[in-house]
């Protein structure tokens, strides 16, 4: 082995490696979760013989918050009393794919194609899903390290991404979320009236891609003209060396129409879809991820009114069991009192003959037809009098009284309140 050694350090050591690549066993694979397996392969190509101490692969996982100047594990001195830096471990895996025997320090891998394959299980324990955010992120990597001879080692790595399940189904989250909140417009003596609001969603726990039905009523008892609102908002918490910082932004929104002054409105299920977004994070110690819908009402010329209801975005979808009777039923009230309040309460009668054609131009439009010479008696008459004077006979009366009134009995419409 000696020989073969020193046959290796005669050789050059640019150019020996061609290229390094890992693969995953199931590239389509989007993401993985706690106690589930990794496999794939190493792919190493050589344009010569390659002398290596070691073939080793590394798993890393980790949650990082830091800000400041030089945050960061490899901080100077002089900058880390600025820095904010923390770190939580999840994942620290390390496999010998290929190693020299007992006794030996190194290997000689021949010119050509060569495969090492690997195999390991993530921990059992609950693993925080990915996210890279402005003041840290959770990231896991997997990683293979080629060990040679005076020569820096050479590495591959792939981005490992984790999701940590949550499923909307959980009673907690299948508990509907109400609120009521009413403002006094104005200020002191010179108060405008009240505006107040009424919110609720059926459920806690949506997923991706789910429209969020928003139930609300609205009363706009100022002197203004407001206008409803209502947004998912996603608040990141970063925690590190005892300090915090939040970032908060809007993911989604939709508006409603204006409210004048002295009325009301009624959303019977209007919907807000849940764009594409990281999952809810709750199980990290250092970095958090929340969601909210707000929905608020834009006064002008006051600070706004706003309902604030908690949020969960999931990643195991509402499978419709358990309280789905009834929440279709309750759908399907709202639903129906929204409609009839489109309904006006009595019809409206048409406009009066004589308001539309007056005399004087019911006699313009008459023109007199002589009497043809060869007729004999009234029952000849001519023809186009006829047609023209049917066409500007009079509509029937209308009666506002149904002479045939059904036997169902109207009930009035009863509007959504929460």
């Amino acid at each position: 082995m000696g020989g073969e050694a020193g046959c290796a350090a005669a050789v050059g050591a640019e150019g020996r490696v061609k290229s390094l690549g890992l693969v995953f066993e199931d590239e389509r694979k989007g993401c993985y979760s706690s106690g589930e397996t990794v496999a794939g392969h190493v792919l190493l190509e050589a344009s010569e013989p390659v002398a290596l101490r070691a073939l080793r692969l590394e798993a890393q996982g980790r949650a990082t918050a830091a800000w400041g100047p030089s945050a960061g594990p490899r901080a100077s001195a002089g900058a880390s009393a600025l820095a904010v830096f923390s770190e939580v471990e999840y994942l620290n895996v390390r496999l010998s794919l290929r190693e020299p025997p007992a006794g030996e320090g190194i290997i000689l891998l021949q010119p050509g194609k060569h495969e090492f394959p690997f195999r390991f299980q993530l921990p059992s324990e609950p693993l925080v899903t990915s996210f890279t955010g402005k003041y840290g992120s959770i990231q896991y990597c997997v990683r293979a390290v080629l060990e040679r001879p005076k020569v820096p080692d050479q590495s591959v790595k792939r981005e490992l991404q984790v999701v940590s399940h949550v499923d909307v189904n959980t009673p907690a989250l299948l508990t509907p979320v109400l609120k009521t909140q009413e403002k006094m417009v104005g200020c002191w003596f010179f108060t405008s009236g009240p505006v107040s609001l009424s919110a609720k969603i059926e459920r806690k726990g949506y997923c991706n891609g789910e429209a969020i039905p928003i139930y609300a009523e609205i009363e706009n008892c100022s002197s203004r003209l407001i206008v409803p609102k209502a947004a998912i908002f996603q608040t990141q918490t970063y925690l590190a060396s005892g300090k915090t910082k939040t970032i908060r932004h809007m993911v989604a929104n939709v508006r409603g129409n204006h409210i004048a002054s002295g009325s009301t409105d009624t959303w019977n299920g209007k919907t807000l879809k849940i764009p594409p977004v990281t999952p809810s994070i709750l199980d990290c110690c250092i970095i958090r991820v929340d969601y909210s819908l707000a929905v608020y009402i834009h006064i002008p010329g006051a600070k706004k009114l706003m309902l604030e209801l908690p949020l969960v975005i999931g990643t195991i979808p509402y499978n419709g069991f358990g309280s789905r009777n009834s929440s279709i039923a309750s759908q399907f009230s709202m639903d129906m009192s929204w409609l009839t309040l489109t309904l006006p309460e009595q019809p409206e009668a048409p406009p009066n003959y004589a308001d539309v054609v007056s005399e004087e131009e019911f006699s313009r439009h008459i023109p007199s037809y002589p009497q043809p010479p060869n007729c004999e008696g009234e029952v000849c008459c001519p023809m186009f009098a006829c047609i023209q004077e049917f066409r500007f006979q009079p509509p029937p009366l209308y009666a506002e009284v149904d002479p045939h009134p059904s036997d169902v009995e109207e009930t009035q419409p009863v509007s959504f309140i929460l």
